[in-house]
């Protein structure tokens, strides 16, 4: 099977400019392609995540990555798929997420001479002189077109700034200098980029007079259509100082029966043979599989030694066996007792199994909290150093979370 058609197969394409010319330039590794990353915080998360897959499988197949991280798209901030303006970040801010990324691109893709590049946006944004922009490429633009775009369509009714209304023109000189250095001939991305990579191959067309191609991904969604990669707590990075790989594998271990093989499909490198395999499982194959997806998606980030142990901690928990050796632990200082004790709401939001007290006396009201396999009732259970010396088991819907509290 042909990549393009293993990317179909495994529910990856979203929309695409030129079907037949995409599938010629990467079946046959002449794709030189990128995708952007723009640093607004110091780790990936799960959305890159499925950009940094793709952009291995293409490299297995010969094509060629680019990586842009967006030290100057970053400065302006992307309204895509947000309802209000993103935090403006400090020069100093960006430069630091982007060494961060650097670090973490590098377990994904292969960088070096006559593999993937890595490049920063900043090097050319940040010196183009505004006026010489305008005549460059303003004429390119129709504004009409721009404010149709789903990217800024959705912000009208709360207001787009006038700096993020730029965004559109900045990722589009991106690929139009891109394709001008580095023949890098199309641009992949989420399928909420979609606007702003058409943006990118008309400017192309309209300057050079030249053709360039645009594909989007599959978001990752779960059946009830919201978007994955998200906890109570926040975001799952790939960061493993942010997530642990054991938090990172529960996350995968816990998702909906109807979304698992989806995922395994999407995001796992096993082979679709053996994931077609799966269609027919039910009941507690089901648990297997989520067991299979959270595995291979944490030896993927963290490692195989990480992904073992995380395993290995889950099925002894889920056993019963309680080995919290592998199990996130928060210790808990001096100060965080009052007279002695700590009660159990301010348990749950120094552990960030909540994300408040208020949020804590809700899950304990629901029957959602137990201790060391014990149900808690009493919002105001309240704990001694001694008496911490347990494992707090927390269950979301059916879901357990397991976390270590010590003093």
């Amino acid at each position: 099977m042909k990549i393009y058609d293993e990317l179909v197969a495994r529910g990856l394409i979203a929309q695409v400019t030129d079907e037949d010319e995409i599938k010629e330039l990467i079946n046959n590794g002449k794709a030189v392609f990128y995708i952007g990353f723009d640093p607004t915080a110091d780790s990936l998360h799960v959305g890159h995540f499925m950009a940094l897959c793709l952009m291995k499988r293409l490299q297995m197949a010969g094509n060629r990555p680019i990586a842009l991280l967006g030290g100057g798209t970053g400065m302006i901030g992307d309204p895509s798929g947000r309802s209000d303006l993103r935090k403006m970040l400090t020069k100093e801010d960006i430069d630091h997420n982007i060494a961060c990324f650097k670090k973490q691109m590098s377990r994904f893709i292969e960088f070096g001479e006559g593999k993937a590049m890595m490049v920063n946006n900043a090097d050319w944004l940040l010196d183009l002189n505004y006026v010489e922009v305008l005549r460059e490429v303003g004429t390119c633009f129709s504004v009409n077109n721009m404010l149709r775009a789903e990217c800024y369509k959705q912000r009208m009714e709360k207001g787009l700034s006038f700096l993020e209304f730029n965004y559109m023109i900045m990722q589009s000189y991106d690929f139009y200098h891109l394709f001008k250095e580095y023949g890098c001939n199309m641009q992949f991305g989420g399928d909420d980029q979609w606007s702003n990579m058409l943006g990118g191959t008309e400017l192309i067309r309209k300057k050079l007079g030249k053709d360039a191609y645009a594909m989007t991904i599959t978001l990752l969604m779960n059946s009830e259509g919201k978007k994955m990669g998200k906890t109570a707590s926040g975001a799952v990075w790939l960061d493993p100082e942010k997530t642990s790989p054991y938090e990172f594998y529960q996350y995968w271990r816990n998702v909906g029966d109807q979304d698992v093989l989806k995922c395994i499909r999407m995001l796992t490198f096993l082979p679709l043979e053996e994931i077609d395999a799966m269609n027919d499982w039910e009941g507690s194959q089901l648990n297997e599989a989520k067991d299979i997806l959270a595995y291979e998606l944490t030896k993927l980030v963290h490692g195989e030694e990480e992904a073992q142990k995380a395993r290995e901690a889950s099925k002894a928990l889920f056993g019963g066996g309680m080995d919290s050796a592998n199990m996130p632990t928060t210790t808990l200082a001096d100060e965080d007792f009052t007279d002695g004790k700590i009660d159990i709401l301010e348990v749950l939001v120094k552990t960030g199994i909540t994300k408040s007290r208020g949020e804590g006396r809700r899950l304990v009201q629901q029957g959602g909290v137990s201790v060391d396999d014990n149900k808690v009732t009493d919002i105001g259970l309240s704990f001694t150093a001694d008496e911490l010396k347990v494992n707090a088991v927390i269950v979301k819907k059916g879901k357990k979370v397991f976390h270590k509290v010590q003093a």
